[in-house]
């Protein structure tokens, strides 16, 4: 199933709304962007661990299957973050590849 970025975007923001709503009930608070930040963080250096079990060098099973789920909730928490400090991750993501394109010379 292939979805477009600004379906995901909705899709995104959507579940981070609802994690904030569990969180006043366990916590009593939101997570601070911070915590949003560190939790992001968290799951990136997972990654790593995740293709070490793809490349067969770290033992875990359904390494395929984790390492997907990671790359997918690293892209998730990107989102959130672009969200939570103002920035329209569509624009970002453009910029970016606009910038790169012309940097390494990709027509």
């Amino acid at each position: 199933m292939e979805v477009n970025l600004n379906e995901i975007v909705e899709r995104s923001l959507a579940i981070r709304k609802r994690y904030h709503e569990l969180e006043m009930q366990s916590n009593g608070k939101e997570w601070t962007l911070e915590q949003d930040a560190l939790a992001y963080l968290t799951d990136a250096g997972l990654i790593g661990r995740d293709v070490m079990s793809f490349e067969k060098t770290w033992s875990k099973s359904n390494a395929q299957d984790e390492l997907e789920h990671k790359l997918g909730e690293n892209i998730w928490w990107l989102i959130i973050l672009a969200e939570r400090t103002g920035l329209d991750i569509n624009s970002a993501v453009e910029k970016f590849l606009t910038k790169t394109e012309k940097l390494i010379g990709v027509k």
